[in-house]
């Protein structure tokens, strides 16, 4: 029963319980990618939630202070790219082991009619329109609708898991 009242209990459990229960969460390593101004940016991201199917939307969590959710204000979009399992090395240059300068160096990129960077031989690819922004605590959820989508569905997702990318294995 929804009483339209918001309730904030007392967080019980640690960070650390947090971080260490969600490691067990499997999802599909993403890249979220930025241009605006002449400034690419780009990060890997599974904070990532399919909101609706009409009209499509999806919800992304970036860090409110990043560079990159700054861009994507200033942009009034992003493309958002689901990896395939032979683009670890794209995964893990968005992921920081990589200097953003030297990023897109890694896969096979170019850009959307807006002007986003799109990568090929993506499990999908999807040059989205900013809808709407909420803040939770120190995280901007981007609600975002594609405009246009690229999907090879012979694709294998890459998946991150238990702190680490993984392909996935058949039963």
């Amino acid at each position: 029963m929804s009483t339209g009242q918001v309730i904030s209990p007392e967080p019980s459990a640690s960070s650390k319980e947090f971080r260490d229960s969600m490691a067990a969460l499997a999802a599909t390593a993403c890249v979220v990618t930025c241009e605006c101004d002449g400034q690419r940016l780009g990060r890997t991201v599974t904070a990532v939630f399919s909101l609706a199917v009409d009209p499509p939307s999806l919800l992304i969590s970036i860090r409110e202070d990043s560079e990159l959710a700054a861009t994507v204000r200033r942009a009034v979009g992003l493309s958002f790219t689901m990896l395939s399992q032979t683009q670890r090395p794209v995964a893990e240059a968005f992921a920081g082991h990589l200097a953003p300068a030297v990023r897109f160096d890694v896969g096979e990129w170019s850009a959307w009619p807006s002007g986003q960077p799109r990568l090929h031989g993506a499990l999908a690819c999807m040059d989205c329109a900013l809808v709407d922004e909420m803040k939770v605590g120190g995280h901007s959820l981007f609600v975002v609708s594609p405009t246009k989508i690229d999907l090879d569905v012979a694709s294998a997702p890459l998946v991150w898991h238990d702190r680490g990318f993984n392909l996935v294995r058949p039963l």
